[in-house]
């Protein structure tokens, strides 16, 4: 790496208006050998350095002109590690070796915030994977997490003292957005209300939500592409609220629960019109997995068998999507929104059986054994290997 110190010098100096006189007085030196490091005829004393540094109001990094250098490396390194933690999609694939990778770029750059909040992340999904999130069944009928069992998770206990750490420094963007979703999703599975209504009280209100005020910020068609980012966001957190009321509602008979799990699909069908989903093809394939388990508690062997074939339908679209680049949306509502995909995105349609019902749900084992005693799961999970 080429050191551009005395560039470097000279540039902070002529952008604080101040001649080399000036600058050799505050630093105890000739004028003379401000010139010299200027023209990097040679460097000043490793010693003076740091004073250099000060005097300009800047890290040694950037007066050497590493920074740019040093950004770059953690943005590599924060990319790497957040494409493999995605691999770890409810499924054990490399958790121990992403979970290396964040302590050894926390080691190279110690406390860094985005590589804080990376490691942060992988060890509430490495709880996740490794451990689940399980529930029981608290007054009238409602479903509560296991605080009691969550509270033995190293790792989530260690992603709430990193991101309660990193939080404060965090002033926007995505990498905070995700610090306080999952954040508050460890709070409440801790049992941790109070920190996650205060958490909560500190965030925006709907109306003043990134999706609604990039409308504001935009005019023309890419406005009409803010309006429509705006309302798949809005759908999609619509249809997560309801898969959670029947989640923890375990008042609701099976076909109420099934019925309102097809109303969630319906509802992405509302704006998706001509029935391409794009990026939120992955969210139906799950709801569809989940009514399935309502359908079947039900007694509606046919409709359960239908939904999973519909779950397979959507999953397959989701792993249809090229890996990387942006492709577009063609529901009139959406036609002018571009969809960016991400590279290294994790395939659904393999796991599909194994992934089956997606969530923790009450019955599990016994629903499970069932459906695959029938001969149509044969012929489902069949069919998932065959896709292509």
């Amino acid at each position: 790496m080429t050191i551009e110190l005395g560039t470097n010098i000279r540039a902070l100096r002529l952008r604080d208006g101040r001649t080399q006189e000036e600058v050799a007085a505050s630093l105890g030196v000739s004028p003379q050998a401000v010139s010299r490091w200027e023209k990097s005829v040679c460097y000043p004393d490793m010693e003076l350095v740091p004073s250099i540094a000060n005097y300009f109001g800047v890290s040694i990094d950037e007066l050497f002109g590493y920074d740019n250098e040093r950004k770059k490396r953690i943005d590599e390194l924060a990319d790497r590690i957040n494409r493999m933690n995605r691999e770890n999609n409810g499924e054990d694939v490399n958790m121990d070796e992403c979970v290396s990778l964040a302590r050894e770029a926390l080691i190279e750059f110690p406390g860094n915030e985005t590589l804080t909040a990376a490691l942060a992340s992988v060890l509430y999904n490495a709880g996740y994977v490794r451990r689940g999130w399980h529930s029981v069944e608290g007054p009238g009928g409602f479903s509560l997490p296991d605080t009691e069992r969550h509270r033995t998770y190293p790792e989530w206990q260690e992603a709430v003292r990193l991101y309660e750490r990193v939080l404060p420094s965090l002033t926007g963007g995505e990498i905070r957005e995700r610090a306080v979703l999952e954040l508050s999703d460890l709070y409440a599975g801790l049992g941790e209300h109070e920190k996650a209504m205060s958490l909560a009280d500190s965030a925006p209100g709907l109306h003043a939500a990134k999706p609604l005020l990039r409308i504001a910020a935009m005019d023309g068609e890419e406005a009409e592409a803010a309006r429509g980012e705006a309302l798949i966001e809005t759908v999609r957190v619509s249809a997560e609220l309801i898969e959670s009321i029947v989640l923890t509602d375990r008042n609701l008979d099976p076909g109420t629960a099934a019925e309102l799990l097809e109303n969630a699909v319906s509802m992405l069908g509302l704006i998706c019109t001509d029935g391409f989903f794009g990026r939120l093809s992955g969210f139906a394939a799950c709801l569809e997995m989940l009514r399935s388990y309502y359908l079947w508690l039900d007694e509606d062997g046919e409709g359960a068998f239908l939904a999973l074939d519909r779950a397979l339908e959507y999953a397959g679209a989701s792993d249809s999507l090229p890996d990387c680049g942006t492709d577009s949306y063609t529901a009139p509502l959406l036609r002018h929104v571009r969809l960016n995909l991400p590279s290294g995105s994790v395939r659904l349609v393999p796991t599909l059986p194994d992934d089956w019902p997606w969530w923790s749900v009450p019955e599990y084992s016994r629903v499970k054994a069932e459906l695959e005693a029938d001969p149509r799961w044969a012929d489902w999970v069949r069919r998932c290997g065959e896709f292509v």
